[in-house]
C-alpha cells in the first residue's frame, strides 16, 4: 500500500479506480477504530455500482500509517483532521470536490470538512456523531473493558501497527470529562451540499438524536435512512440496504 507525508505524517492510502471518466471521487473517512483494510469490500462494492472512483486512507495513528507520537489525542482531534489534515491531503491526491462518505468519527469529520466551507458534491454519513450521548460513553467504557478481557486487543492487531496504542488515544479522549461538551452543530448550517445520513435502530454509541440534529441543522437537502435490525456499523450490518441506498444518493443527488 502506497504511503503519503501529510502534516508531517506518514498516511497510508490506496485507489479503487474505474474505467468511467467524469466520474466523481468517493472518499472513505473510517471509524475511531478503523483502517483502509477495515472497510472490507464495501468500498469496491460502493465503486462498481457507481462507476466512481474511491480514495480510502489509515488516519494518523491507524492501521499502517504512523503511529501516534503525542502522549494524548486532544478533545478536538476530529477538528484537526478535517481542518488540518484532510485538506492538505486532498489536494496532494489531486482530489477536487468529492463525495466524502464517512463512518462514525469519520462521519462527524466528513461533517466538520464540509461545514467549515470546503467545496464537496455530497456528504454521506454512516453512524454520525454530532454531540455526545450517554449511550456512547457507556458503550466506549464496556469497549475498554472487552479490550482489557477478552481478544480484542488481537483481532486489532491484525489491523493496526500498535493496536493497543490506538485503543487508548481513542477510547481515554471519549472518555474524558472534557469532551462531554464536544458539539459539532455549529458545522451544520455550513453544508449546502446533498447529504445522506445512515444509522441502526439498535446503534449502541448514539441515537436518532444525532440524525434528527442532523436534519434540522444542514442547509441542503438532507434525507434520512433508519435501518432495522443494524447497529453502528450499517456497512457491515446491512449492506445490501446501505449500498442501495448510498448508489441512489450517489445517482441521483450528487450529480
Amino acid at each position: 500500500m502506497p504511503f503519503i507525508t501529510c502534516a508531517g505524517r506518514s498516511l497510508e492510502y490506496e485507489w479503487l479506480d474505474t474505467a468511467e471518466p467524469g466520474k466523481p471521487t468517493l472518499v472513505f473517512l473510517h471509524e475511531g477504530l478503523g483502517s483502509v483494510r477495515q472497510w472490507r469490500g464495501f468500498p469496491l462494492a460502493l465503486v462498481k455500482s457507481t462507476g466512481c472512483r474511491a480514495l480510502l486512507y489509515s488516519r494518523y495513528g491507524y492501521g499502517g500509517s504512523e503511529v501516534l507520537a503525542e502522549p494524548r489525542r486532544s478533545v478536538r482531534f476530529m477538528h484537526e483532521e478535517a481542518l488540518e489534515f484532510l485538506p492538505p491531503l486532498l489536494e496532494a491526491l489531486r482530489v477536487e470536490q468529492p463525495i466524502l462518505v464517512g463512518h462514525s468519527d469519520g462521519a462527524s469529520i466528513a461533517m466538520i470538512y464540509a461545514g467549515a466551507g470546503h467545496a464537496v458534491r455530497g456528504v454521506a454519513v454512516m453512524a454520525p456523531h454530532v454531540f455526545v450521548e450517554p449511550i456512547c460513553v457507556t458503550s466506549i467504557e464496556q469497549a475498554r473493558r472487552a479490550f482489557e478481557t477478552t481478544d480484542l486487543p488481537e483481532r486489532l492487531g491484525k489491523y493496526h501497527r500498535d493496536a493497543r496504542r490506538t485503543f487508548y488515544l481513542w477510547a481515554d479522549v471519549w472518555l474524558d470529562p472534557e469532551f462531554l461538551q464536544w458539539n459539532i452543530e455549529q458545522y451544520l448550517p455550513g453544508i449546502g451540499c446533498p447529504l445522506l445520513a445512515i444509522q441502526g435502530e439498535g446503534d449502541e454509541y448514539g441515537s436518532m438524536a444525532q440524525l434528527e440534529a442532523i436534519r434540522r441543522g444542514v442547509r441542503g437537502p438532507c434525507e434520512l435512512v433508519k435501518l432495522k435490525d443494524c447497529g453502528h456499523a450499517p456497512f457491515r450490518d446491512q449492506p445490501a440496504a446501505t449500498l442501495a441506498a448510498l448508489t441512489e444518493f450517489i445517482h441521483e443527488r450528487c450529480r
